[in-house]
């Protein structure tokens, strides 16, 4: 029979194991933190040399002494980053309102109502998410051309207001909601719509914020339609804006202003990510979920 040193003994060798288990699970999540975030701590650090500090390392600096400002300043001035920042807004803003009210009635649609072909229609816009979305582009493309909306509001936004997978994504949240709740909202007499305003939407209201900004943030994002679509720098977008920067020589001539732009460029992205990070993890787990 194991005595009581004995048990001290494997109690001991448990702890020890359970440190070094927890030691090694840190030192691989530090390892790979400094390698996510390395880049976009060399981005910012760039950003803040001066050209001449820049072009005078022999070997890069992972600091500076003497940080500067005025990349930022040239970045704005060397092309209208600002009209850019400002076209983006609006695309992204309409876009995703317009992503919203389609969204969100399909869902409630598929999850609740009952009409003909439902779960036949429902399968066929899953085999959707199948196809990559290059193969769509020039059928946009050609249609965007014959309706006369290339270089306009209207020829950016159409194409991309609905979503296959946040259909989806919302769809399975509000599958979540007990149907005796719909039900009881028929026999007291309220509308569909009103019940998916009362109701549904404030009970799945992680997942539609958790939508909303990965909508917002594939918006900012969005390069190529933006690039195939627009000629003309009134309605440029921040992606375009960055490609023409690089494109003028004066991108590829001055590196620590290049990289000033891009700092802009990603800054709201980030603080909108962090601001609402518990958000979004939460919608994730809550439309991926069912039962």
């Amino acid at each position: 029979m194991p005595n009581h040193l004995d048990f001290e003994r494997i109690e001991k060798r448990a702890t020890v194991k359970k440190r070094i288990g927890k030691v090694f699970s840190y030192a691989m999540l530090t390892f790979w933190a400094v390698m996510v975030l390395f880049p976009f701590y060399w981005m910012l650090l760039t950003s803040v040399k001066s050209y001449s500090a820049y072009n005078g390392e022999w070997i890069p600096q992972l600091f500076t002494v003497s940080p500067t400002l005025e990349n930022y300043l040239e970045a704005f001035t060397a092309v209208p980053l600002l009209r850019y920042f400002l076209n983006t807004l609006v695309y992204t803003l309409i876009t995703t309102a317009l992503m919203l009210a389609v969204t969100v009635l399909a869902a409630f649609a598929f999850a609740r109502m009952q009409f003909p072909g439902k779960n036949l229609v429902f399968t066929l816009f899953l085999a959707m998410m199948m196809i990559p979305n290059e193969l769509v582009v020039i059928t946009n493309f050609v249609t965007v051309t014959e309706m006369d909306l290339r270089n306009s509001f209207p020829g950016l936004i159409l194409p991309t207001v609905t979503s296959v997978f946040y259909i989806y994504l919302l769809k399975e949240n509000f599958s979540q909601v007990p149907a005796e709740l719909y039900y009881a909202a028929k026999v007291d007499g309220t509308s569909d719509f009103k019940y998916l305003w009362k109701v549904m939407i404030p009970i799945c209201q992680p997942t539609i914020v958790t939508v909303t900004i990965l909508k917002v943030i594939e918006c900012w994002n969005n390069y190529v339609w933006p690039r195939l679509i627009t000629d003309d720098e009134n309605f440029f977008l921040v992606s375009n804006g960055i490609q023409s920067i690089r494109e003028n020589g004066f991108g590829r001539d001055n590196i620590p202003a290049m990289m000033a732009a891009v700092v802009a460029v990603s800054v709201p992205l980030i603080v909108l990510f962090l601001i609402f990070r518990k958000k979004i993890m939460t919608g994730v787990a809550r439309g991926g979920t069912k039962g």
